[in-house]
């Protein structure tokens, strides 16, 4: 079992900037990968980024590659999202995932995680 818990959520002017947090406990996160999704309503669970937990490696969606960020803190078990030059399209509920699947790669699709956090809302007011 793999416990996750965001925070760091909240209401944010355009161009502004948010870091979430996603604690992580259960288990090690050591040779998998970690995402952050997002989901406004009425649309899909959508992929934002994600980490190899072991070398750091990152991706990101297009539509926030070069504004987002994810770090992570080996020590704490901690995720980070990193979010600046918001806009008001990244209004959503965020959250992070862990996934056992995926082999060296940062799976994308939401199917290749097993574990999620109960999410945290970003609001992006223009």
């Amino acid at each position: 079992q793999v416990q996750l818990v965001e925070s760091g959520g909240g209401l944010v002017q355009v161009g502004g900037s948010l870091r979430l947090s996603c604690a992580a406990s259960g288990r090690s996160l050591t040779g998998y990968a970690m995402g952050w999704f997002r989901q406004a309503p009425g649309k899909e669970r959508e992929f934002v980024g994600g980490i190899r937990w072991s070398s750091g490696r990152t991706t990101f969606a297009d539509s926030v590659k070069g504004r987002f960020t994810i770090s992570r803190d080996n020590a704490k078990n901690m995720l980070y999202l990193q979010m600046n030059s918001l806009k008001p399209e990244d209004t959503a509920l965020y959250y992070c995932a862990f996934g056992f699947g995926g082999g060296l790669t940062i799976p994308n699709s939401r199917y290749d995680y097993d574990y999620w956090g109960q999410g945290t809302q970003v609001t992006v007011a223009s």
